[in-house]
């Protein structure tokens, strides 16, 4: 068994291994064709908070719930169904009343192509004023949640934070109650300039996020999302390298650790995409002063969406379960490798698919 960083709260004492907060969305997929002509869409439910919740539910089988909100109309109801199809509880999701039109209350939306070789996958998102947005910080007992029913694990992130003033401070007081009551808090930096831009102070990010960071005790963000959420110097990094090599965001790390004293782990994948159905995939994590690296090299990408929630819901598997850092990286990564196989933002996998991929038992036919 492996160094681990954190302190975690005994399963036995909560209710709950894992919270994630953030709004969940419907995903249109066109498949193979493009959004601009398709005729036809499969629809998933995700988001980027939301997916490490049912990463850890359907694939580890932890309990798992989240909290967000959705309004009371068809499209809510089959969100809402999209989310127990995936074993994640909605107890904690909050209902708005739908006006029949959305101009109180609508549902996310996201349309997003998964790209090919040469044509890279295209995101088009349609969300504003949706119901998640709206949500306040007292309309969710955080006493009851984290003191009585018990919570191990909160997730959140960077894009549920952005989406309007409201998010930002329930993000905050979430994170700032959960720490009062011993649960690792993880944040996920998932930096959208198409959503902060959209705040009047151009400096909002990087005020609120390095406010949650102080909370934190796992941080997952590259070099870019560093600078852009936490104002960290970037100037002295060179390009990024081989997801093999001694990468310089370790330079960072230091300054990270030295800004938020409170940060357990650092970590981030390594992803060099060569084509949109081609890209070098690995991680990296720093705990305890140590560097733990995992690489896969080249992998085959049906639906490159949702790899970094899944690496985030492996590497929380792994230290709820006391397997440690290199197993936290290992596993992480190779949840999110095999997420990336399959369409849709989760994976369609168990513990032991990814525990042979961490063994390197390889794709041979299975019979």
């Amino acid at each position: 068994m492996d160094f681990n960083p954190l302190k975690i709260r005994p399963t036995e004492n909560c209710r709950w291994d894992c919270v994630a907060l953030g709004e969940v969305m419907l995903r249109f997929d066109p498949g193979e064709e493009r959004v601009r002509s398709a005729r036809m869409f499969r629809v998933w439910e995700g988001g980027g908070e939301y997916n490490v919740a049912r990463g850890l539910k359907k694939a580890f089988g932890l309990r798992s719930t989240v909290i967000t909100a959705l309004p009371r109309n068809e499209l809510g109801l089959l969100a809402s169904d999209l989310i127990q199809q995936g074993g994640v509880d909605t107890s904690h999701i909050i209902w708005r009343d739908h006006d029949g039109v959305g101009a109180n209350t609508r549902m996310g939306l996201n349309f997003t192509e998964r790209g090919y070789g040469v044509r890279p996958a295209v995101g088009c998102s349609d969300r504003a004023n949706s119901a998640a947005s709206q949500l306040t910080p007292a309309e969710i007992d955080w006493e009851h949640l984290f003191g009585v029913e018990g919570v191990r694990w909160l997730h959140t992130g960077g894009i549920f934070a952005a989406l309007s003033p409201d998010t930002a401070q329930t993000t905050l007081a979430a994170v700032e109650a959960a720490r009062r009551h011993g649960v690792v808090v993880s944040h996920d930096l998932n930096y959208r300039a198409s959503l902060w831009r959209n705040h009047p102070d151009p400096d909002t990010a990087r005020r609120i996020n390095r406010h949650i960071v102080s909370f934190c005790d796992v941080l997952i963000g590259d070099e870019y999302a560093c600078a852009s959420c936490l104002g960290i110097d970037i100037q002295h990094l060179s390009a990024r390298s081989q997801p093999g090599d001694s990468h310089p965001f370790d330079q960072l790390v230091g300054k990270l650790i030295e800004e938020f004293p409170n940060l357990g782990v650092v970590s981030a994948t390594l992803r060099e995409p060569k084509t949109a159905s081609l890209n070098g995939w690995g991680a990296v994590l720093w705990a305890g002063g140590r560097r733990y690296l995992s690489t896969f090299g080249d992998i085959d990408i049906v639906d490159r969406v949702g790899g970094g929630d899944a690496f985030v819901a492996g590497l929380a598997y792994a230290f709820m379960s006391g397997l440690g850092a290199q197993a936290a990286v290992d596993i992480g990564s190779a949840h999110g490798a095999l997420a990336m196989t399959t369409p849709g933002d989760n994976s369609m996998c168990d513990l032991s698919d990814v525990m042979n991929l961490v063994l390197g038992r390889g794709a041979a036919v299975v019979r």
